[in-house]
């Protein structure tokens, strides 16, 4: 069995169909990780990491009512492959399914939020 976590900043708000039992959400994290070193100057390089995830159920309406653009959420997910074939050739995809989350450092909407409301 897989184990995959990504740590991510939440790019946009969570898009949420339905409610319950038929409740999914999607949503975008994103992420830089190292790119190597520059050869040049010696600086370390970035590139920006984003995949796009789906919750569901009780999971997807605990991410679209306490996350908002910014905020960090650590998620253990699996991959789930989506391949399918169009005009006689296989286009491959993938899916990744949320198994389990918990919120990390708020962004700067909830901060600003938070600062509003202990004022």
């Amino acid at each position: 069995m897989q184990k995959n976590i990504f740590v991510g900043n939440l790019a946009r708000p969570v898009s949420i169909t339905g409610s319950g039992e038929n409740a999914v959400a999607h949503f975008t994290l994103i992420s830089n990780e190292y790119a190597g070193k520059d050869k040049e100057t010696g600086q370390n390089l970035e590139r920006t990491v984003a995949i796009q995830f789906s919750a569901f159920r009780t999971k997807a309406e605990a991410i679209a009512k306490n996350v908002l653009k910014g905020d960090q959420l650590i998620v253990d997910y699996r991959l789930e492959n989506n391949s399918y074939e169009k005009d006689g050739e296989t286009i491959y995809g993938y899916n990744f399914i949320v198994e389990n989350f918990a919120f990390g450092a708020p962004g700067k909407e909830k901060r600003s939020q938070f600062s509003q409301t202990s004022s």
